[in-house]
This record gives C-alpha cells, structure tokens and sequence, in this order.
C-alpha cells in the first residue's frame, strides 16, 4: 500500500492541500528538517462501544491525540463528526497526517458520547481510549489495526478499526448530484427516507466510507442535494477502483433500514458527465458494462427546454426527469437477501446520476503566487480586569526580560502573517480603555494615538504602540468586540483613498468592501482578550456581516478566565447566526492561550504551537470565500530571468 504508484510506476508525491471534509493538519516540529515521506489518510470504525444514553444509542465522536517528539504532553490533533445513534460508527471524517518512516508518532483515540452542542470534552460521556503509533497502524496486515478501547475499568468498551492508506497527489474534485425511482417502502405509515452512502474500495477487498449524503424525508423517488467531493476521497486517485454505493431508508433510532446497493468507479462516473444522457447498467457483478444511447432530444449533450421545464424549479425538473428515466448514468439498486429469496425479484428501485463535473482544485498557495495580500490588523484587549500593567500579577505587566501573553500572541501570529504582506504596514487597535486627555471610554482607537491613521511599521512597529498605550491610557471596559471587527470591515476598503466616517452600520459594511471583493486582498483580524465577551448579541451580527467579506477573524483568550461563552462565536459546530440569518461561512478560530503554553517554560516553543493552530484554519477560510465568490487565482508572474552580461575578455 505505501509503495510505488501502481499507473506510473514512480513514487507518490506529496501534496499539500487539504479538503473540508479532513481534520486538522499534523504537530508542528520546528526542530525537524525531515521531508515527509508521504501522507496518510486515517480512517476511524468502532464496533459495541458502550450505550451512556437512557433512551437511545449513545452519540459518538472520536477525538485524536498526538505527541511531539520529546514531549510527554499529548496535544489535540482533530475530531471527527458526531453520529446519532449507534454503537458502530463509522466515521465520514479522516485525520490526514505526514508519515515519516524514521520517527515514532505516538497516538491517542479517546471516544465519546455527545451530549450536547459544547465544544468541552469534559462535558460529555467518556467512552473509553486506545493507545498506539502510526507505524502500528501502517505496518498492519492491510494497514488495518484493531483494538480493544480500554479506560473504564470493570467494562467492556468494545473495539477500535483503524486504517491507514497512502494519499496521491491528485487534485482533481467533482460535483455530483444523484436522484433515484421507485426505491422501496420501508416505513409503515409513510413511505421511505432515503439517503446513500459511499465506500471506497480497498486493496485487501473492504470498504471504507466516503461520503453521506442528507436524508430526503417520505419519498420513493428522491433528489439529493448536489455534492463536493475530492478525488482522493471517492478512490485515491485510482480511476477503476470499485465504489459501492448502498441506499438506506432513515429511521430516528439510528437502526436504518438497508433497501440496496450498487457498484460503480470514477471511470464510469465520468461517463455521465453528459447531463441528458441516459446509460443503463446491466445486472449486479457484471462490473463495467454500460449501454449509451442518444435521447431523442437531446442535442450536443444539452436538453432542449420546452415549457414545462421552464414552468418549474430545476429540483422539480431533476425529478420529473428521473421518474422519467431521461437524465443522467442509471444504476439498479440491488439488494442480496430479496434477490435470493424472490425469483421475480428485479430490484429496489433505481439511481441516477443527474450530473458529473470534475474541477480543478486550487490552493491557496495559487492565489499567493497569483499576487494576493494577506493584511493583518490586531485589536488588545485594555478592559480593567486584565490587571494593573505596573504589577507583575497583570497580564499587561511591561517584563523587562520577557514578553507578556499578549506579546507573545501578537508576536507568534504576526510574524508569520507578515510574509505575505509587500508593505508591512499594520493596523493596531485597543478597545475598553479611557483614553486621555478627558477620559472617554473607547472600543477602537489607534494604540500609535492617531486615529487617522493607525498604521504601524511591522510587528515591531506594534509592540512599540502597545507598549505606548499601556503607559498613556486607563485600562476601564467592557469587552465589546463589535467596534473593531466593523473597523477591520471599513479597512477592507482604505485602498479607495476617501473618508470613511467613523462609526459604521452593517447594513453599510458590504457597500465599504466592494471595492476588494476581486481576490487581490484578504483581511485577518487578531483579537487579544482576557474576559468574557460583553456584547455578544452585537458581535454576532457583525461576525455574519463580515462572513460576506474577504477576512477572518482570530481570538486569543489569556488568563485563566472561563472562555466557553467565547465558543459560540467559533462556527466549527453551529454556524454563528443573528435576527435569523447564517454566516455565510466560518471566519472565527477561537483558542485559549493557556493551552499552548509549554510547560517548561520555553517561550518560543509555545508561540509556535499558538501559530500553527490559530493559523490552520485561514487557508481554508480563505479559499471558501474564493470558492463562493468564484474567484480564480490571477496567473502567476513569470519566472526572474537576471539580465546577460556581456564577458570582456582582454586579448
């Protein structure tokens, strides 16, 4: 499995793009030059986990650990999703790692039980652990490793299958949306609720899931959603590989009704890329067997709209055309046990594939080169409960030998953003102080004490300002973060060289970002607190505003207060909303600094585990919002060529 490509003969590449679908990326070890010799995708399966819930299943989730090299301290690596209702999960969500041969990575899986929307571990049911290394997994017969879940003493915790699969280096995605025909009756009082499941094949003949889509509620002839999927995921790059398809009718209690299954691969998928063309699929195990035949009316691949298409909704149409059997690759739904039971028995119902369309995808290292800028602006937190800036005890405390924990945020993340910034010149903001010389309370003014300008030269050019403001201003409150994410919404239009006023509405904010909206610029807004938030109900509207608009937001939490409430406003569970409208997408990354603080006290070390979780999720926030605005990367200037010099040579 982790050998050479099996088309090219050459070996794997590595590359390094992540998907939506993955979690997060792998310890950073600033002490290590190793290359990694290539990517994993890491599959997680339980088998009898114990029941916590009264009523139903228990709700599963999987979280990873990882620990660096030399360093007992296991630290969080990802979390897959939560599956209602089953003691045998099978997680959709993969841990994607670097693989080095030479090196031990020791592993932690801890389980489970959800019981509510909290993000805090230690607010749901403990389902047990496994211990073991990533070589464990990989040097596994098949690269599939199977434990015991241990750590309740006296109980049987069921069992952990891990998998472990080389990645390849494909890029390539495809959106793909199905609809299915006379599926069969499952429920008593109702009819079916679909969904369909996807497995990837593997080389030692098991299956491993890919994708889920949504249930359709009380239909036989369902259309799902159209969905986004990456290549690596549906077969790894391996065009022929075998994927099965099973079709499932919903039930609450978790205990889904099986209706059938069906076979394909990428190969034959992509011969339906043709919208109005329908295939017909022969019988079950006669893999790869399609008969094509032009529609009537199809024209160059196109259907030719008459009225009744154009009198309806394109999901109504999807469905009209699929109960009509005119559209997309057809497949029969199977299913084994009626087949061998019933001599009449021709199948389940069918499924049809209404559209199949392969894109590039792109990395944010595409946009770079292309000549985006990434513009960084940092607001701290000046409220009173921080402490009194002369006393060592205060988390503003001007150390003369080290920086404070706002130095070191601001210092670990700035650094790093500044690279992608040609002209260096950032934003600084405070809020929750008086300000002199009349002692007005401020939620965003300039820590260089020109509000006309607010720009500092570098992160230095920062730290100088904050330290300047720590001396001139009175540290007062409350902690509102509304003012200065509206600021950062103005700032994303100060290359339009015209006042904008002071105080600004978010009705106004879109209007003030048009002008950046073409993918040259991209916004980071880091906020330095120590407190609960104060205006939550105004922070969220802001927070959907700006989803529309090219930025992300980072909050850093210092200090040992209570930052649960802060987690409402980081969307990777529930999407942050306000007066009932979503965000557009997740732009908030949430981290208390406490966490990444290294217990031996190196500095340095701390700051660069900070900086590699905060900054993790910007690429992917970032390539969302070229995703949705469907901006592609500006083409890469062309390659320094230095000038000829001409060789003197004396005769």
């Amino acid at each position: 499995m982790f050998g050479p490509d099996k088309l090219s003969g050459q070996p794997k590449l590595d590359c390094g793009g992540r998907f939506g679908n993955m979690a997060s990326v792998g310890e950073f070890n600033s002490f290590s030059a190793s290359v990694p010799a290539t990517k994993v995708e890491l599959s997680v399966s339980c088998r009898n986990l114990l029941d916590r819930d009264t009523f139903s299943k228990s709700d599963p989730i999987c979280v990873l650990y990882t620990q660096g090299i030399g360093s007992k301290e296991w630290r969080e690596f990802g979390r897959t999703e939560v599956i209602d209702n089953t003691l045998n999960p099978d997680f959709v969500r993969k841990f994607i790692m670097d693989y080095f041969f030479e090196e031990r990575e020791n592993l932690r899986f801890d389980l489970y039980d959800v019981d509510s929307k909290s993000p805090n571990l230690s607010k749901h049911d403990f389902l047990g652990q496994v211990f073991c290394t990533l070589g464990e997994i990989v040097g596994s017969q098949g690269s599939r490793l199977e434990k015991a879940i241990v750590g309740i003493p006296g109980k049987k915790c069921g069992t952990i299958i891990l998998t472990a699969e080389e990645l390849n280096c494909c890029r390539d995605s495809v959106l793909m949306q199905f609809c299915a025909n006379k599926l069969d009756k499952k429920d008593f009082f109702g009819k079916s609720d679909p969904f369909l499941v996807f497995y990837r094949s593997n080389e030692d003949g098991s299956f491993t899931i890919c994708h889920k889509t949504e249930v359709v509620k009380n239909t036989l002839n369902p259309v799902w959603q159209a969905f986004k999927i990456s290549v690596r995921a549906l077969c790894n790059g391996d065009y022929d590989r075998t994927i099965k398809i099973e079709v499932y009718d919903w039930d609450r209690d978790g205990s889904h009704d099986f209706i059938g299954e069906f076979t394909t691969s990428y190969r034959e998928l992509s011969r339906g890329q043709s919208q109005f063309n329908v295939y017909e699929v022969l019988e079950k195990g006669k893999h790869g067997q399609w008969c094509q035949w032009d529609h009537p009316r199809g024209v160059g691949g196109k259907y030719e709209q008459d009225t009744e298409a154009q009198a309806n909704s394109p999901r109504e149409v999807e469905a009209k055309l699929c109960r009509r059997g005119e559209s997309g690759a057809q497949k029969q739904v199977i299913n084994p046990k009626k087949k061998g039971k019933k001599k009449k028995y021709i199948n389940s119902g069918t499924v049809t594939l209404l559209s199949f369309l392969i894109e590039t995808e792109v990395s944010f290292l595409d946009y770079i080169k292309g000549g985006t800028q990434i513009n960084f602006t940092v607001a701290i937190d000046f409220t009173a409960s921080n402490g009194n800036p002369a006393q060592p005890t205060s988390l503003h405390y001007m150390n003369p030998y080290q920086l404070n924990a706002y130095g070191m945020a601001l210092k670990a993340v700035g650094e790093i953003i500044q690279d992608y910034d040609s002209d260096k010149m950032f934003p600084a903001l405070g809020f929750g102080a008086k300000l002199p010389p009349d002692g007005r309370v401020s939620h965003e003014f300039a820590l260089n004490g020109n509000p006309q300008n607010p720009y500092c030269n570098g992160i230095d050019g920062v730290m100088e300002a904050y330290y300047r403001s720590l001396k001139s201003v009175q540290l007062y409150g409350p902690t509102n973060f509304a003012p200065v994410i509206n600021h950062v919404a103005r700032i994303v239009d100060t290359r339009t060289q015209y006042a904008v006023p002071a105080a600004v509405t978010p009705c106004e904010i879109q209007r003030y970002a048009s002008s950046v909206k073409d993918g040259s610029q991209y916004f980071v807004l880091l906020i330095i607190t120590d407190g609960v938030i104060s205006d939550m109900a105004q922070t969220k509207e802001s927070v959907v505003n700006a989803s529309k608009l090219p930025m992300s937001i980072i909050i850093v939490g210092v200090g040992p207060a209570e930052f649960d409430a802060m987690e409402e406003l980081d969307g990777d569970v529930v999407r942050v909303s306000s007066r009932g409208k979503y965000a557009e997408r997740d732009i908030v990354q949430f981290v208390p600094f406490r966490d990444y603080i290294d217990r031996s006290g190196n500095h340095i070390l701390s700051m660069a585990r900070l900086a590699k979780d905060v900054l993790a999720e910007i690429p992917d926030q970032f390539l969302s919002y070229m995703r949705v605005r469907g901006i592609k990367p500006s083409p890469a200037p062309p390659p320094y060529t230095p000038p000829l010099h001409v060789l003197q040579t004396q005769i």
